[in-house]
């Protein structure tokens, strides 16, 4: 049985044995936190995947059932990873592109849910309380609250081998805050602290490390009174910068057709980034935000050799 909040039961229609996610239940607000907990990388991995499309699938067929999703880690230290980083070098090297396809395709069926989840009702918030990289931030952006804790880190690191987030990062970011941090996000793969994230406009609220929980029931319990008027004025905010679902599958096409192209380099780095992102969610104190801060110093040094200085270059 999945453990819950306040000692009541997760609805049956949503209470699956699931192996991936934790389902905890505030029957006050109707409220669901889903906490992903994956083994050995906290990423979205086709099986952690397709236990998602399965909740979403619940949640869709029981209108009105809930009013609040909350996504969240099971995982000390990690929000998420993003892609499965071991199954992209695997794919490529096999040379395998309808298969990378296929997960690509998963990913959108999954960011589709998460952009039209106010069409169904349902306001949706992402507490990051640990590092979400990537896919892992693109999925925090999808939710129309988002909620970081101070000590959390994120960015896009996928320049730096030489790919770019194709599960809607340009989309999301450039909706959230504009074309100039969407390009300064993705074209250096920097890494932005919770506080940099905020001024940037891509988190809507910091809060102390330890804090994330309560204030997710303090923001809904604020919300309450004009629930109604919320999920209203969220369905306009799409009508007013729509992102539709053909341009996210273009997009993730032309990422899956790009992926063939990484060079053995580019598959080693990433096989780095992935042997950091186990230790990371092992408890070591050290992990892939320090990897992906190496992998920057070995590229300006690589420039430096060179004599290519600027860092204007990477882009």
């Amino acid at each position: 049985m999945n453990e819950v909040a306040d000692s009541t039961l997760v609805p049956s229609a949503l209470s699956r044995p699931y192996r991936y996610v934790r389902l905890e239940w505030n029957a006050e607000f109707a409220m669901l936190t889903v906490r992903m907990g994956v083994r050995p990388i906290q990423c979205y991995s086709l099986a952690a995947m397709a236990e998602l499309q399965q909740l979403f699938n619940d949640i869709s067929a029981n209108p009105g059932l809930i009013r609040h999703f909350v996504m969240a880690s099971d995982v000390q230290g990690v929000f998420n990873f993003g892609g499965d980083l071991s199954l992209f070098v695997l794919l490529v090297r096999a040379r395998d592109l309808e298969s990378l396809r296929l997960y690509a395709r998963r990913c959108i069926d999954l960011v589709w849910w998460w952009e039209t989840a106010a069409t169904l009702g349902v306001h949706t918030t992402a507490l990051v309380q640990g590092d979400a990289l990537g896919g892992g931030l693109e999925s925090a952006l999808l939710h129309h609250t988002v909620i970081f804790e101070r000590g959390a880190q994120a960015g896009y690191p996928e320049v730096l081998f030489n790919l770019f987030p194709g599960m809607g990062g340009w989309n999301l970011t450039i909706r959230k805050c504009g074309h100039a941090v969407a390009n300064d996000m993705i074209l250096t793969g920097q890494v932005y602290t919770a506080d940099q994230l905020l001024r940037r406009g891509l988190v809507d609220h910091v809060v102390e490390d330890g804090t994330g929980a309560a204030a997710v029931q303090d923001i809904v319990r604020h919300m309450e009174p004009r629930f109604r008027g919320v999920i209203a004025a969220l369905q306009a905010r799409r009508m007013a910068a729509p992102i539709s679902h053909e341009n996210l599958l273009a997009i993730v096409d032309h990422w899956a057709v790009t992926a063939m192209s990484l060079t053995t380099r580019d598959m080693r780095l990433m096989e780095r980034l992935a042997r950091a992102q186990v230790r990371k969610v092992g408890g070591a104190g050290e992990g892939a935000v320090e990897e992906i801060k190496r992998m920057e110093l070995d590229t300006a040094w690589g420039f430096e050799r060179t004599g290519l200085s600027e860092w204007s270059t990477l882009t």
